[in-house]
């Protein structure tokens, strides 16, 4: 398998051509500070490519503010600060989320959850660097590069009247869409590996993965982004304690896709089998009422049926390995 690099929580693993590209991306938006909206599902590692635009060019604090997590009354005061006596419990003067961000990066995460009124105050913050806390009555003035995030469309969060289109123009300076796993699948034998390490240097048991289950994760759409195959691999290594990660070890939906990805191969594999080699063998369409461990199990059995029996022609004619052949047969009872 393919060896990570690096450890580091912030690493951008993969070698795919969307990852490259992203790599790209991010090493020109490190050149300046402007403004800059990450795009995508949940998951995806928004907040990992913030780190690392900061990290390429690191100045100042990187200081994540979650937005969906802002609540209340508190919400101003947590951005921007207050002054002692501004409101009931203020016993103390305060410095905010954006004044620790002052002379680096304030990477505001799920901006679209920003309610209106906050809106108002971060466009000013954009065009004018300047904020006021609560109860003050002086400007402040701050030099800070804004990242944002967002799993939400905000065109369409703007013709809701939910975003407001200035600040949406402010934000979208330097746009970066980062792809769902499921569209750079090249990249998960790396994550894997990668995984696999923060695992190891958080003191979990050394463990390997199997190439039959490395191509079984590799085949997962992965609803959750990279953020699933990571809290996968971390269940699965704290579990585990043979020292090879196994198909059987994998949840009940990863197996039941496996079987269904398995099952899919076959049925490819068998009609795209010329005659000379499988007689007038070919797969007919499983009845509906069969689950996906019996259609398998009677598509293995018409195999070594059309090869008279000799496990390693049945093998190839399903596409698979003989040992793979082997392990399905022990499963269903078949020696």
């Amino acid at each position: 398998m393919p060896r990570s690099t690096t450890v580091s929580s912030h690493s951008l693993v993969g070698e795919s051509q969307q990852t490259v590209s992203i790599r790209r991306l991010i090493e020109k938006a490190s050149r300046n500070r402007i403004p800059v909206l990450l795009l995508g599902e949940s998951g995806t590692g928004k907040e990992v490519v913030a780190r690392a635009i900061y990290e390429s060019n690191p100045q100042g604090q990187f200081i994540p503010i979650d937005c969906g997590s802002l609540v209340g009354n508190l919400m101003e005061s947590e951005l921007f600060g207050h002054v002692k006596g501004s409101f009931s419990g203020a016993t103390e003067t305060k410095k905010g989320l954006v004044e620790l961000a002052d002379g680096g990066t304030a990477f505001f995460d799920e901006i679209g959850d920003l309610p209106l009124e906050m809106q108002v105050k971060l466009l000013r913050l954009i065009q004018e660097s300047e904020f006021r806390p609560v109860g003050s009555l002086q400007w402040r003035k701050v030099d800070l590069r804004i990242i944002a995030a967002t799993h939400r469309d905000l065109k369409a969060e703007v013709a809701a009247g939910r975003f407001r289109l200035d600040l949406y123009y402010r934000l979208n300076v330097f746009s970066l869409r980062l792809p769902p796993l499921r569209e750079r699948k090249a990249d998960i034998p790396l994550l894997v590996r990668h995984f696999l390490n923060l695992c190891q240097a958080q003191g979990l048991p050394e463990v390997t993965v199997t190439d039959e289950m490395l191509k079984t994760l590799q085949t997962h759409d992965w609803p959750g982004n990279v953020r699933e195959p990571k809290h996968c691999i971390e269940r699965l290594t704290a579990m585990n304690s043979e020292g090879a990660l196994q198909i059987a070890d994998l949840p009940t939906a990863l197996q039941y896709a496996q079987s269904a990805s398995t099952l899919e191969q076959f049925s490819a594999a068998l009609e795209a089998d010329d005659t000379q080699a499988a007689g007038e063998f070919r797969l007919s369409p499983p009845a509906p009422v069969f689950s996906i461990s019996e259609s398998e199990r009677r598509t293995i059995t018409r195999a070594l049926a059309a090869s008279s029996g000799e496990r390693g022609r049945a093998a190839r004619m399903l596409g698979i390995g003989r040992t793979t052949l082997y392990r399905k047969m022990k499963q269903y009872g078949m020696e």
